[in-house]
């Protein structure tokens, strides 16, 4: 039965066999990667005295912040978690004053948060480190290749987004046999 995933003809490969070894083989790869980046995030977050997704949600705050602050569900959406996982750990960084949370003037609704002086502070006192560690993982490859490589990853997450949505749809759909059953 032929896919009806767009675009899906075997292109890694001459067998069907190689193409899944190597896509197997790039599946594990992102997964180890994923785990040295929970740890670093893991260490960085230590020597904040919080836990890593709080790590990760400053980190979100960095790159989303402008004026304002950022609407929890924007930091939920780029972290691919709930809204009510980044209120839980946003009230906690709003604890150690690390975050502020505000609602928004015009939608009572929505909350937005934005960092506060200490965090900056903190996130400060770990920059050398941080920088020290980027400046060893970009040894290997230049800014060029890192970006040719994110733009690569994005396409293939886009690509394993619309799989995942086919696949959640066809779990959806009755098989034909339950289809004749139902008849």
């Amino acid at each position: 039965m032929p896919s009806k995933l767009p675009g899906s003809k075997r292109r890694l490969g001459k067998s069907l066999a190689v193409s899944q070894d190597v896509l197997r083989r790039f599946t594990w790869e992102i997964r180890a990667i994923n785990v040295c980046l929970d740890d670093l995030r893991y260490f960085q977050a230590h020597a904040l005295g919080i836990a890593a997704p709080q790590m990760m949600i400053l980190m979100a705050l960095i790159d989303l912040e402008q004026g304002d602050g950022v609407p929890v569900n924007a930091v939920a959406k780029l972290m691919k978690v709930e809204s009510a996982f980044i209120t839980k750990h946003s009230k906690q960084l709003e604890d150690r004053r690390f975050v502020r949370r505000e609602r928004c003037a015009n939608d009572a609704r929505i909350v937005h948060l934005s960092l506060t002086d200490c965090a900056r502070s903190a996130l400060a006192s770990i920059a050398a480190q941080h920088e020290e560690l980027d400046e060893f993982v970009s040894g290997y490859l230049d800014i060029a290749d890192f970006a040719k490589l994110a733009s690569c990853l994005s396409g293939v997450r886009q690509r394993l987004e619309k799989a995942r949505l086919h696949a959640a749809l066809k779990m959806q759909e009755p098989s034909r046999e339950q289809q004749l059953r139902n008849a």
